[in-house]
């Protein structure tokens, strides 16, 4: 039996999980696992009744990024079919960006790609000592344009313009230094450090909260008008059709160098 990409349930106090759920692969988003997430959080926010979300990876790791084997299968299709992929990511970082609740990541394992995209987007990250982060999407040849504007906002565009151009893994520590979380908490203590960010949320009135996070989004690099938002959806599919991330995901299925790094 297939189990469904994204889980989410409330609890009494109002406190809702989104759980995504496809541990077998690191919790990597395919089209299926995008399309989920976006209506659960298009539910969510139709209910009043709500305080807190709480965001979480299923088994091992948080959130690996894209599923390489999706993306090779998308790239193969049509421009527009991946200009419709490409508008789903962006509008699911965008829906849980602007969201008008608290959002807590909860992030342990690999947070990989668009995995570090979506904690940006969230409002309090709260990650395991043993999680690891990268934004590699041009060592594949694509690029990361539809996060990059919450990723600015989270960790500064200094820092995009190291870890989005070299796509070095960096370790918990270094996501603390830079902004990308804010508490490191070893594994054990990951659940419990986050019932006491929820617990924290709770004190606080629901609608001051959700103006304070509408007020400090209108002067935030990720507030784009709609002409930004949808040029760098038609980047980010253009460079995923493009001679680069043909050649990327083909190394990364060879397990060889791409034909760009230079031989010795």
């Amino acid at each position: 039996m297939q189990h469904p990409p994204v889980l989410t349930s409330v609890d009494a106090r109002g406190v809702a999980t989104l759980t995504l759920n496809r541990p077998d692969v690191g919790n990597a988003y395919d089209g299926a696992l995008i399309a989920a997430a976006t209506a659960s959080l298009d539910t969510l926010r139709d209910r009043t009744d709500l305080r807190v979300l709480v965001i979480r990876g299923e088994g091992r790791h948080f959130q690996a990024g894209a599923d390489l084997d999706w993306l090779e299968s998308v790239r193969q299709q049509s421009p527009a079919h991946n200009v419709q992929a490409s508008h789903a990511v962006a509008n699911l970082m965008h829906q849980l960006n602007h969201l008008p609740l608290p959002t807590v990541a909860l992030v342990q394992g690999a947070c990989f790609g668009g995995g570090t995209g979506l904690i940006a987007s969230c409002d309090i990250v709260i990650g395991a000592d043993n999680a690891r982060f990268s934004i590699a999407e041009t060592r594949w040849g694509m690029m990361a344009g539809i996060i990059i504007p919450q990723l600015n906002d989270a960790i500064s565009v200094r820092q995009v313009r190291r870890y989005a151009l070299t796509g070095e893994r960096f370790d918990a520590a270094e996501a603390l230094r830079i902004g990308l979380l804010h508490q490191v908490v070893p594994l054990a203590e990951l659940q419990a450090a986050g019932e006491r960010m929820v617990d924290a949320l709770l004190q606080n009135a629901p609608h001051a909260n959700a103006l304070t996070k509408q007020v400090a989004l209108e002067y935030a690099w990720s507030d784009l008008s709609e002409r930004d938002f949808h040029r760098l959806v038609d980047q980010h599919a253009s460079k995923r059709q493009s001679d680069e991330a043909r050649e990327g995901l083909a190394s990364f299925h060879a397990k060889r160098s791409a034909t760009w790094y230079p031989s010795k």
